[in-house]
């Protein structure tokens, strides 16, 4: 994979894919819209962000590169790569408890805020890592 040099995009599947933490400045994409949404994506070298009618979706510190990031109502899922361990916030439904798979391995179970976020690290140095958030019946 590779960074995103449009800092957003959408994928012929209707993912989003988005950041460049290659970047030594901020760029900013803003008003970008996906049926009906518009969304905002920030990105370079020490942070990646994506948002939402204004709401948070995706952070990461330091910055990232995220592939087909997608939402459903059951689970979120994307691939993500960067050049050193990321720190990543995701804001999605509250009070909810998730199942966490990085690569195929189940880290655990992590429980949303009343905000909706969750963090969590994912070692981006290795290489593209998969991130799935499933939502635990």
């Amino acid at each position: 994979m590779a960074v995103v040099n449009e800092i957003i995009r959408v994928e012929n599947n209707g993912a989003l894919s988005f950041g460049n933490y290659e970047l030594p400045e901020k760029t900013k994409v803003i008003d970008f819209e996906v049926d009906g949404r518009l969304y905002k994506a920030k990105t370079f070298f020490e942070v990646t962000k994506l948002k939402r009618d204004g709401a948070l979706v995706y952070e990461s510190i330091p910055g990232t590169a995220v592939h087909n990031f997608k939402i459903t109502d059951k689970e979120t899922s994307f691939l993500v790569e960067g050049n050193a361990s990321s720190q990543i916030t995701l804001e999605i439904e509250s009070n909810t408890e998730y199942k966490l798979i990085i690569s195929d391995v189940i880290v655990g179970n992590i429980k949303s805020t009343v905000s909706g976020k969750v963090n969590f690290s994912v070692d981006c140095t290795k290489e593209t890592q998969a991130v799935v958030l499933k939502k635990i019946s």
